[in-house]
């Protein structure tokens, strides 16, 4: 059990935290749709869309099939943090 604990603690904090957006109240918020749109018109593929604290996350595909994880400012639509996107 001891063995576990340590191999865990190897793993960098970041890799287990989600993004550290902004917070506005939610009535601010853009459209959930309007981000979705904007996405498949850029060529993404959705594969998984929510809420993460005050982030909307995406999980897909961008447009040249890489797979992708990127976090979104709720009242700009600003990307906060992605990961796959230059691969």
């Amino acid at each position: 059990m001891r063995f576990i604990f340590a191999l865990l603690s190897l793993i960098p904090l970041q890799a287990m935290a989600s993004a550290d957006c902004p917070v506005y109240p939610k009535s601010e918020w853009a459209a959930e749709e309007t981000l979705k749109k904007a996405l498949t018109d850029e060529g993404y593929t959705i594969k998984k869309f929510k809420v993460d604290g005050n982030c909307y996350e995406m999980y897909g595909r961008n447009k040249e099939g890489k797979k992708v994880e990127i976090y979104f400012d709720t009242k700009t639509l600003a990307i906060i943090k992605a990961e796959g996107l230059k691969e």
